[in-house]
């Protein structure tokens, strides 16, 4: 497999054919390579392979020709410099911090992100003995407060599920870059085609590829993105001895001193191998399907999107929508700096009357089904302080702008019209 990555080529080209260039049979769509394992050339290949020396396929926990187009694609997209991709959206996240911090650390995460993100940091992390502290979106000067010897990471989201925040991406970094600190942004509900976190100084981007890389909730998947230069961060940066000092379960190995990026080596290198949370190559399959025709569906999705959100902000029996399309959202003048053509996803909030009301709505819908997913080209509807939030606290939900009267959509390829029609009549009846 060539590593066909070229800058000069548009994202919704690269979508189509960055990081394959035809296997011997020269098929259009990319194989499905079925494999556990593969052979060697010779001894000393698979002890080079094994040692690092050179890169190569030596086990499908660790790399699979399917995968490598996946990875390769949306590093290319994103415009990245190497890419990893994982079982889960959950995996991506777990994987990209845990590679940076250990036992005594601490993570910094921005207040407004998904819950389940927000309880594997807050819960998981801390039997791991990895502190989290947490600080607001909304006021960037909380976050200085918090950083100190130990803060490993800084995690947020671009646009946030699902208060439909969206973060002062650059201005999260510039404080990111002062402290020497890897910056991780989860950038799974805008996609590299509303905006991409690498232009404003991002170090790492995460991606749930189940959501609207997928598109049409038929598989799980998780990717993990490292920007051009990043070795140039980690390289003597006390903050991160794990990669400048000997691993010694890999040969004595210094991850910093590979001629490859060395982030996303060690992602594969330690935590594939010893963890082993990998995609299948039929879902990474599935993945690359997904990705050609991201870039036209995340425009009809936030098209539809802005008209459902103007219905809902006319409706007498609706307290407030959250959408930054909307000219009077307080993150307007942030999606016109930071997203494409000012576009803002298909996902949005509102707040019903009360929590009748909103059992009501989720109820009466016809096209909407009650799922806990997003991105899928069916719209979807969740009440998020009983199904995916409901495990953070009362103040956890406060700071995160989550109440009992909120429900999320995810908007889909549907008729706008259509569904509308049918929001007005779940409201109404």
């Amino acid at each position: 497999m060539a590593n066909f990555i070229h800058t000069d080529f548009s994202a919704s080209t690269l979508a189509l054919h960055a990081g394959y260039d035809y296997d011997k049979q020269r098929t259009t769509s990319v194989p499905i390579y079925q494999s556990a394992a593969y052979s060697f050339e010779s001894l000393e290949q698979a002890r080079n392979r094994f040692s690092l020396q050179e890169l190569g396929n030596i086990y499908s926990r660790l790399t699979n020709p399917t995968l490598d187009v996946l990875r390769d694609r949306l590093a290319a997209i994103e415009g990245g410099a190497f890419g990893v991709v994982v079982a889960t959206g959950a995996a991506a996240v777990f994987y990209a911090l845990v590679n940076l911090a250990e036992h005594g650390d601490n993570i910094v995460y921005a207040n407004k992100i998904y819950g389940g993100t927000q309880t594997l940091l807050t819960h998981t992390l801390k039997r791991f003995g990895i502190e989290v502290r947490v600080f607001d979106i909304d006021d960037l000067n909380t976050l200085e407060k918090v950083i100190d010897s130990k803060t490993k990471a800084i995690f947020f989201e671009s646009l946030s599920n699902p208060q439909i925040s969206i973060a002062d991406t650059k201005s999260i970094t510039e404080i990111s870059k002062k402290h020497s600190i890897v910056s991780v942004c989860d950038n799974t509900v805008a996609t590299p085609f509303l905006h991409r976190p690498f232009d404003y100084g991002v170090d790492v981007v995460v991606h749930s590829l189940t959501k609207y890389v997928n598109g049409q909730g038929s598989t799980l998947g998780g990717g993990i993105i490292e920007r051009h230069g990043l070795n140039e961060l980690i390289k003597d940066n006390p903050r991160y001895p794990a990669f400048n000092i000997p691993d010694p379960s890999y040969y004595g190995l210094v991850y910093a001193d590979i001629p490859f990026p060395s982030y996303g080596t060690r992602l594969i290198a330690d935590w594939l191998r010893n963890i082993g949370a990998t995609l299948s190559p039929h879902a990474a399959w599935l993945l690359i399907q997904g990705l050609e025709t991201l870039d036209l569906r995340i425009q009809k999705h936030s098209q539809n999107a802005l008209e459902i959100a103007k219905f809902l902000e006319s409706h007498p029996l609706i307290q407030e929508v959250c959408y930054p399309g909307l000219e009077n959202n307080p993150y307007h003048h942030l999606l016109k700096k930071y997203f494409k053509n000012a576009q803002a996803s298909g996902l949005l909030s509102f707040e019903a009357q009360n929590v009748q009301v909103a059992q009501k709505i989720c109820n009466n819908l016809e096209l909407f089904s009650i799922t806990a997913n997003i991105g899928d080209s069916k719209s979807l509807i969740i009440h998020p302080y009983s199904t995916t939030h409901s495990q953070l606290s009362e103040s956890e939900l406060k700071s995160a702008n989550i109440t009992p009267n909120t429900l999320r959509l995810s908007i889909g390829l549907e008729n706008a019209s259509d569904l509308i029609n049918d929001l007005k009549q779940a409201i109404e009846k």
